[in-house]
């Protein structure tokens, strides 16, 4: 599912609107390295530290498919969330030359719901793997992308004023209806 979702986020990354504003490499290292790490610990075949293959869930086939589940719906979700931002997208932050505020589809339930499709989709390959390492990962991936979020916050608030301050004020930023 992950490889799928990657290979759809590469393609889908090459028609996006010029840039008029982007963050710097260093502070793109602040959320991208952590993500990366999050992601080695959960492709992992086994746990770098013993203390991070420390079973937390049992092996049961439930749990696994559960875990898949969540996985799928949270890409799933991120997904369609792109396609609602159309060429506003990047990944990293970003203002685009004549960007857009987008708060229809998955942007009337969650301000950032690219993020929340992601922290779904990692809760869920953690759940799947069900050891003490998914959930050092999931930490990882809240911060990182809490961090990211707070940047693009600021951004559009600054772009958008008052307009993004209303939808701020109606709509939750990661999950929905939690204000």
């Amino acid at each position: 599912m992950w490889l799928a979702w990657g290979a759809y986020w590469w393609a889908m990354s090459r028609d996006v609107k010029a840039t008029a504003r982007q963050e710097p490499v260093r502070s793109r290292l602040l959320h991208i390295v952590p993500l990366v790490v999050a992601v080695a610990l959960l492709w992992h075949p086994t746990a770098p530290w013993p203390l991070f293959g420390t079973r937390i869930l049992p092996r049961a086939p439930w749990v696994f498919w559960t875990g898949a589940a969540l996985t799928l719906a949270g890409l799933l979700f991120s997904v369609s969330a792109r396609l609602y931002l159309g060429r506003n997208w990047s990944g990293i932050v970003t203002l685009k030359l004549d960007h857009e505020l987008i708060t229809t589809g998955p942007y009337s339930l969650v301000r950032h719901p690219i993020y929340s499709g992601l922290l779904l989709a990692f809760i869920g390959s953690a759940i799947a793997r069900g050891d003490l390492g998914g959930v050092v990962a999931v930490a990882l991936v809240v911060w990182a992308l809490w961090r990211k979020l707070r940047m693009e916050e600021r951004w559009m608030r600054e772009q958008f004023g008052e307009a993004y301050m209303a939808y701020s004020r109606r709509v939750a930023a990661l999950v929905p209806f939690l204000l």
